[in-house]
């Protein structure tokens, strides 16, 4: 049985399913004659004509209003039942039928043909999913077509753009270059062109992406990408005051309760540390905070791989959610660190709001707040909210 023929016939089952449904009373007609109208307000006025003459024996209506009361209704029964009688049921049963059947028909058909037909949603449903190999096809097959048309640098910039999703910075910044003016006048182009360009130099921002990011912020000097690009070149360079400058700006822009804002915020903590720099929260983030040192335990340090995640974690004593974590990148070692109200997980119950909190740091290699196997971790110790010379020492290995 071939598909067409599986589809058809439970299709047509269905449709006769519901004709007999619909023409049920044509096809099986009432056995017992149905009350007609003329009987039921008959009826209706004999019962009310009982009633009224009841209330006037018991003495509730007098003998005048009885009598208005009683040709009032004699004469609407009179007007009510003097109309030509009909049935509950409809007529014609033979035309009804043969219309209803018509009109079914004709309407699934249309459903149908307009719709689609069965080949054609079989082919629809057996489409796959775009895959990670058709994309880059589809990248591949747009590069060949911007190949025979390279005056477009809209199109070039297109193609930039898809080269970076898809993680080919060295193709990317190709493109970018071939997209020569059309990029000048958009800030986040450049703010995408300079992060190309820093990523291929393993994170150097001299020379052209700096230069490109300076220009980004000229056009808007709000733009996201361009301030924490010039943070990040900023804080590479060893200007921690200017980057903690450019990321307190752009932490302005972020919704405080979200990642990247916690991330901002422990990024800045991590520069004024770095720097020497006071480490009091900013005005919108006032309270109490800890701040220490994490050392790593000297055999270990040949266990830390570039991206690798320092988490500083703050809990209260006996409870297992925490209040507030900082997510820096492994650097060297000691590094600094400090936990403020801008790194609370709940803004509603912060860090300053404690007396004392526990604190532990882990390593880990995807950033999860679930612990995984071969984390490095320090044990877990229970400080003062306000500590400033707390030392964390990571010295385990999680099994």
């Amino acid at each position: 049985m071939n598909l067409v023929t599986s589809f058809l016939i439970p299709a047509f089952l269905l449709l006769v399913l519901v004709l007999v449904l619909v023409l049920r009373p044509f096809i099986f007609p009432a056995k017992s004659a149905a009350t007609s109208r003329r009987q039921m307000n008959a009826a209706i006025y004999r019962e009310e004509l009982d009633k009224l003459e009841a209330e006037h024996q018991a003495g509730v209506i007098n003998s005048v209003d009885y009598e208005i009361a009683h040709a009032e209704m004699r004469q609407r029964l009179f007007q009510d039942t003097i109309v030509e009688d009909d049935r509950e049921v409809a007529g014609s049963t033979k035309k009804t039928a043969i219309g209803l059947c018509i009109f079914i028909v004709v309407l699934s058909s249309g459903l149908y043909f307009s719709l689609g037909d069965v080949v054609r949603v079989a082919q629809k449903n057996s489409e796959t999913p775009v895959t990670q190999e058709g994309v880059e096809k589809m990248v591949a097959e747009f590069a060949i077509k911007m190949e025979k048309d390279p005056s477009n640098l809209k199109g070039w910039a297109m193609l930039a753009r898809s080269y970076r999703i898809l993680g080919r910075n060295e193709d990317a910044a190709k493109a970018y270059a071939r997209a020569g003016d059309f990029i000048n006048s958009d800030p986040q182009l450049l703010a995408d062109y300079a992060d190309v360009l820093a990523t291929n130099a393993d994170g150097n921002f001299a020379g052209k992406p700096l230069q490109l990011i300076n220009q980004a912020l000229k056009l808007d000097p709000d733009n996201l990408m361009a301030l924490w690009l010039s943070g990040t070149a900023a804080y590479s360079s060893g200007n921690y005051k200017a980057a903690v400058q450019t990321w307190e700006k752009l932490a302005k822009q972020i919704p405080a309760d979200t990642d990247e804002a916690r991330a901002i915020q422990g990024s800045i903590a991590e520069a004024r540390s770095k720097g020497g720099l006071s480490s009091q929260a900013p005005t919108s983030v006032a309270g109490k905070s800890i701040s220490g040192k994490i050392e790593l335990a000297p055999d270990l340090k040949s266990k830390i791989k570039s991206g690798d995640i320092v988490m500083v974690i703050a809990r209260k004593p006996g409870e297992r959610m925490p209040v507030a974590v900082l997510k820096v990148a492994a650097s060297d070692f000691p590094m600094s660190f400090t936990l403020n109200d801008s790194l609370a997980m709940n803004p509603s119950a912060p860090l300053s709001q404690l007396s004392e909190a526990s604190i532990e740091v882990r390593i880990s290699k995807t950033g999860m707040a679930k612990p995984e196997m071969g984390d490095l971790i320090s044990s877990a110790q229970t400080v003062k909210v306000g500590a400033s010379n707390v030392r964390l020492l990571i010295d385990q290995v999680r099994q």
